[in-house]
């Protein structure tokens, strides 16, 4: 792998890492935060991806798809953790 690839792949990488991390800060600092909060972040992300009609380019498409990545990888943990109260949170 080379040239091209490599660079989509850091800008993947880098960008699912500083998405993620900027969720995890969401989710410490504001305490109103929901799932479904997060939830309608990633419909309009959809709706981003879905309206390319001004093209976006490699790197825009590369951090966008990570971005999705990100919240779709944040919500499916965030189901997953058990609630306070035994049950985990529905979405």
């Amino acid at each position: 792998m080379g040239g091209a690839a490599d660079w989509r792949n850091v800008t993947y990488e880098e960008t699912l890492e500083e998405e993620l991390r900027a969720i995890s800060r969401r989710r410490e600092a504001d305490r109103s935060c929901t799932v479904a909060d997060l939830e309608g972040v990633l419909a309009n992300l959809y709706q981003v991806e879905g309206a390319d009609w001004g093209g976006r380019g490699e790197v825009q498409e590369a951090a966008l798809s990570a971005t999705i990545a990100a919240y779709e990888l944040a919500i499916a943990q965030w189901k997953a953790e058990p609630s306070p109260h035994g049950q985990q949170e529905k979405g």
